[in-house]
């Protein structure tokens, strides 16, 4: 008769052989569609937060001040948006949403990040020796940023026998890089409920 450890084993490698022969069946989903599988942040709460702070930063009374006092569209970049939860958050992706509403309004200009700044920096360099005179562009002529926008996303986490609860807090704020003014402060606040089906034999 096998040991019980022997049995586990057999069993254990069973199922893995099972896994492996299940057929993987792959659904193309509309860009839109909501489907949320473990409960962490997803593309879906990146969405819904900035459809909801893109409209109150561009709505308040900031914007139409800055562009009177500097006769342009006011140009932004993005300091950065930290991840203060437990969960591994890609804010790069957030970011670009975030960035990307803005441009697309017309009414805020952007420019490079400070990553993007010094690839930039590095091909002028390059160019200063290998391009030629007519293509060459010169050194000192970057846009300044008028505003930076930063962030935050916290979450808080309870959870008992199966069932959890999580809350995510995301706080924007625009500074003045003048002034160091904020000028704006916007926030988001998503809660979810998860609830684990128990494992059964």
């Amino acid at each position: 008769m096998p040991r019980p450890t022997t049995l586990a084993a057999s069993l254990a490698a069973s199922l893995a052989a099972l896994a492996a022969c299940a057929p993987v069946q792959v659904r193309r989903m509309d860009v839109q569609e909501q489907k949320d599988l473990s409960g962490r942040w997803n593309d879906t709460d990146a969405r819904l937060v900035a459809d909801e702070m893109i409209p109150d930063s561009l709505g308040r009374a900031w914007l139409p001040a800055a562009q009177q006092r500097l006769g342009r569209a006011p140009t932004v970049v993005v300091g950065g948006v930290r991840n203060q939860s437990l969960e591994h958050l890609n804010t790069d992706s957030f970011v670009e949403a975030l960035q990307r509403a803005l441009i697309n309004s017309g009414r805020v200009a952007f420019v490079a990040s400070k990553e993007e700044r010094s690839l930039l920096r590095e091909e002028r360099k390059d160019q200063d020796e290998n391009a030629s005179d007519a293509t060459r562009k010169s050194h000192g002529e970057e846009q300044g940023a008028d505003y930076v926008l930063s962030g935050a996303i916290n979450a808080i986490q309870d959870e008992v026998e199966g069932e959890k609860v999580v809350f995510y807090q995301i706080n924007l704020k625009l500074l003045d890089v003048k002034t160091n003014q904020i000028v704006w402060n916007g926030q988001k606040q998503i809660r979810k409920n998860v609830v684990r089906a128990p494992v059964t034999w």
